[in-house]
């Protein structure tokens, strides 16, 4: 199966976390956390469309001025998905700024607190220099946003303050058969992107689609793709070791095909982390094992460790691998 978007973290694990996923075949990227975004390429950065954080300590979301600055110029907009602090977190970042000649420019900024039962909506945009707007609350429904193929959801968790955990899905693989292709005589090109959206939005059987000149069927069409499962990751970082958040961790990252999780401390440092409301190597293995996830990638360790970060990693795949 060919996917959908690849996937990577910014950082090395004892630095400031940040998760990139880039959409395959379009200009368009996903961040979760803000970490340092030195290591990204200034392409990397403006093909960022939504970014998602899960707490506004300073190595979750100082990257935002490194990304503010890189798409002040972009008709698309940016989007900003957080706890339910994240407005007013970005308010102040812009308010950090003197905005006189910004009006002109296009950028618009949308942002999104996520409680446990709504998400409050602002917006904030360079024609009105950055004075904010709110739009509104619609209830929360774990689902902080869906476009056809993904979805992302956010879960509510605790760091001794409000935080979030994410997951990206696609809600179907689809997989071109290049034998029916060949058989029907059929080039690879642009169409199929259109193919896969016809799918996608479950077009009516007898829409048209040009293919070379020809037009088919979209029922014609069909048999060339196969769906399969999505791909499904999960992220999850800067959580207290409490049972409450285990159990629904374990819960919103079952499946995954790789979850990123923190693993700030060793395991003989329990008291330190419970301290420091951060999870162990040891805990992330446990995490990952009863979730039945495929893949394991742990991150966001203490500078405790930074000379020997490989004990961490040991540690986590150790409980991961137990009883397999």
């Amino acid at each position: 199966m060919k996917p959908s978007f690849h996937h990577r973290l910014v950082n090395a694990p004892q630095e400031d976390p940040s998760l990139y996923v880039r959409m395959i075949r379009e200009r368009r990227a996903f961040l979760f956390d803000a970490g340092s975004l030195d290591k990204l390429r200034p392409a990397d950065i403006q093909k960022i469309s939504d970014i998602f954080v899960s707490h506004a300590h300073i190595d979750h979301f100082i990257g935002f001025d490194t990304l503010l600055r890189a798409v002040l110029r972009r008709d698309t907009p940016l989007r900003v998905y957080g706890p339910e602090n994240i407005i007013e977190c970005v308010e102040g970042k812009l308010r950090g700024y003197t905005w006189n000649v910004i009006e002109e420019y296009p950028i618009k900024i949308e942002v999104f607190s996520i409680t446990g039962r709504e998400i409050r909506h602002s917006s904030f945009f360079a024609e009105n220099r950055f004075e904010r707007i709110d739009m509104g609350v619609k209830p929360f429904d774990e689902i902080a946003l869906k476009e056809p193929p993904i979805t992302v959801k956010a879960i509510n968790l605790s760091h001794g303050t409000p935080c979030l955990g994410f997951s990206l899905e696609e809600d179907f693989h689809i997989n071109i058969d290049k034998a029916a292709l060949n058989r029907m005589d059929l080039p690879v090109g642009p169409w199929l992107g259109e193919l896969k959206r016809m799918i996608r939005s479950t077009a009516a059987p007898d829409t048209p689609l040009t293919v070379n000149g020809k037009v088919f069927q979209f029922s014609d069409l069909i048999p060339i793709a196969k769906t399969t499962y999505g791909q499904k990751i999960s992220y999850i970082t800067d959580i207290s070791p409490e049972e409450k958040n285990i159990v629904k961790v374990i819960e919103f990252v079952n499946a995954s095909d790789t979850l990123y999780c923190e693993a700030y401390f060793l395991h003989e440092d329990i008291e330190r982390a419970i301290e420091r409301h951060h999870i162990t190597a040891k805990i992330a293995g446990e995490i990952a094992r009863k979730a039945g996830v495929r893949n394991l990638v742990v991150m966001h360790f203490s500078p405790k460790y930074r000379y020997f970060p490989g004990i961490i990693e040991n540690e986590a795949l150790a409980e991961f691998k137990k009883d397999s």
